[in-house]
């Protein structure tokens, strides 16, 4: 039986989609450490072979170089974040929350619009690497 360890993400919930992109990342990594295929296949010995350990590599520098180096605006701590506040509803147990200015943090919210497309991009990115890792799968084995 195959445990696997996922190094990547937290203790804690995490959704399915999330969970499939860092499993079948987690386990190029365990071929490309634990089996180390560079020593025990022949990537040379034809042109799939070449394109495949080509393609594997890449996938696997994104994964542990690329991928963790996002930077996202919205991490730089000298944007002043607005705080969260709530005013009760009068007549009911509920609350709801104020908006703060926009103007006085202007700064924030750029960062947050920003923040937005980049995440649109790097799923972008990140199913694209998904669907070259499954391109690769039949060569991942020693």
């Amino acid at each position: 039986m195959k445990f696997i360890r996922i190094t990547t993400l937290d203790k804690g919930w995490h959704d399915t989609d999330e969970l499939l992109l860092h499993v079948v990342f987690q386990l190029l990594v365990d071929f490309m450490e634990k089996e180390r295929p560079e020593k025990v296949t022949d990537w040379s010995c034809d042109q799939a072979h070449r394109k495949a350990w080509k393609d594997i590599k890449g996938l696997y520098k994104w994964w542990q170089n690329t991928r963790p180096n996002r930077k996202s605006p919205i991490e730089d701590k000298s944007i002043r974040r607005p705080p969260v506040v709530v005013k009760k509803v009068s007549g009911t147990n509920y609350r709801e929350i104020i908006q703060p200015d926009r103007k006085k943090y202007s700064n924030y919210y750029r960062a947050l619009k920003k923040h937005m497309k980049l995440e649109e991009k790097w799923c972008r990115e990140d199913q694209l690497m998904l669907h070259k890792l499954i391109e690769v799968r039949k060569y991942l084995w020693t």
